[in-house]
């Protein structure tokens, strides 16, 4: 009993550091990561708030203009691909990053932090040029197959960079897993993309 006791006081502790800490890099925001363990599912629904650095931020800040313009990109492909397994792996790349986008969206805003708007805002590894993107938007059929592959594979690895980056520097173990979860995918899409080269 005394055990459960001593158990139940931690957890305690763990929460009230979980309010302590409203953000940013101070000694509190260290205990959440703790807190959230022991608290298990219940910690999951505040999850962001108390633990994150400059990391963290700049990595949503800079993840969602990426995302958002590799959409911009896989929105071209209904229209403008020739091949199929372009056009499957334009609408996956949509279906995974809109959502992530979101995600990314509401850490912003649960930290306090403004979400970028009106263009990329960074100097970003893997970012299409205006003419870049004037190029894909101007071609068709198997011209834009290997241009999207071969931009795509550009912006994806940009995209591990930052994600590596992420998963380096940041706290927030939310963002840290997406970012993981980026690189994972996104290495995966390359290589796919890769061997799409070699037959278009």
């Amino acid at each position: 009993m005394s055990s459960n006791r001593k158990f139940t006081l931690a957890v305690a502790a763990g929460a009230l550091a979980l309010l302590t800490a409203c953000g940013g890099t101070d000694a509190a925001s260290t205990a959440a990561p703790e807190a959230s363990a022991s608290a298990g599912a219940a910690a999951s629904a505040q999850p962001s708030r108390g633990s994150f650095n400059d990391a963290d931020v700049m990595f949503a800040q800079m993840m969602i203009p990426h995302h958002q313009q590799a959409v911009e990109m896989a929105e071209l492909a209904p229209r403008r691909a020739e091949d199929p397994e372009i056009k499957e792996l334009a609408a996956e790349i949509k279906a995974a990053q809109d959502p992530e986008i979101q995600t990314m969206k509401g850490w912003l805003a649960e930290w306090g932090k403004p979400v970028p708007s009106g263009g990329m805002g960074h100097d970003m590894p893997g970012i299409m040029s205006g003419e870049d993107m004037k190029k894909l938007e101007g071609a068709e059929g198997a011209a834009f197959d290997r241009l999207f592959a071969q931009q795509m594979i550009a912006h994806h690895e940009g995209a591990i960079e930052m994600a590596r980056t992420e998963q380096a520097g940041g706290v927030n173990p939310q963002a840290k897993e997406l970012a993981k979860g980026i690189e994972s995918a996104q290495r995966a899409e390359v290589a796919q993309l890769r061997r799409l080269l070699e037959r278009l």
